[in-house]
């Protein structure tokens, strides 16, 4: 059971998930024994397997996810996904507003830039597109698979390291090369990765989190320049930046409190 406000009630939580947090948090409301469903988008073909419930796909926009917290009666969403998710998030707090189920975000904080760093910071893709340089250069494309098209038209002259968690994306030999694996990576393994292939640029998207830091670390120590894509605006809406201020929200009771810590 979960104390909320003096009351007692039974809740179900709908977890939208999709980052190294959301794991956390699924792993610990299973350890509570709190009932929850843990929602992936669907855009990796082998996400990671969960101790909750799992549903893969699209709601069908706020009208499909009302209709979802309506029929499964969920008593809490916690919005734990990737913070360039930008329109999941927007549908999730559109429709909680609507039926009056409460929201919360679990959102890592975002990168800032360091001494040494070479940010040339960008708000969105099309943005980040219009800063690769003119004059041919080798660059770390990672961004995921989902916008890299933009680039290599723009760029055919750009030799491109692409790395992505699902193998699909292909290059000619002369235009550069694919990596497939999935984080977290270290600040070693990039360092030597970016070294062999002699990247002088990296684009990225300002996700936060320590799983994707590595590649900023080993562009610091090899002094290439950074396209930063920021992030894209947020609804309004509570927001927490760790697994146990998601816990307090919810406002679990000590016994729960004990299982998970």
């Amino acid at each position: 059971m979960i104390v909320n406000q003096g009351s007692t009630i039974t809740p179900r939580v709908l977890l939208l998930g999709g980052t190294s947090e959301a794991s956390e948090l699924a792993r610990a409301l299973a350890a509570a024994k709190v009932a929850a469903v843990f929602s992936y988008a669907g855009r990796t073909a082998q996400p990671l397997p969960q101790p909750l419930p799992t549903r893969v796909g699209g709601f069908g926009g706020v009208a499909g996810l009302c209709e979802y917290l309506r029929s499964q009666r969920i008593t809490h969403v916690i919005d734990a996904t990737h913070p360039f998710a930008a329109q999941m998030s927007w549908h999730a707090a559109q429709a909680c507003a609507a039926t009056g189920v409460a929201l919360l975000a679990l959102q890592r904080p975002a990168w800032t830039r360091q001494a040494r760093d070479r940010w040339q910071s960008v708000p969105d893709i099309p943005a980040a597109v219009a800063a690769l340089p003119r004059e041919p250069a080798r660059i770390f494309l990672a961004i995921g698979r989902q916008h890299i098209q933009p680039f290599l038209e723009a760029g055919p002259h750009h030799w491109w390291l692409l790395r992505v968690v699902d193998a699909g994306p292909t290059l000619p030999a002369r235009q550069g090369v694919v990596v497939v694996a999935r984080g977290p990576f270290t600040p070693e393994g990039d360092w030597a990765l970016m070294r062999d292939h002699g990247i002088t640029h990296l684009i990225a998207k300002n996700a936060g989190g320590q799983g994707g830091y590595a590649k900023l670390e080993a562009a610091r120590r090899l002094g290439c320049t950074v396209i930063m894509i920021e992030r894209p605006p947020q609804p309004d809406r509570p927001v927490v930046e760790t697994v146990a201020g998601v816990l307090h929200w919810l406002g679990l009771t000590e016994e729960a409190h004990a299982v998970v810590t």
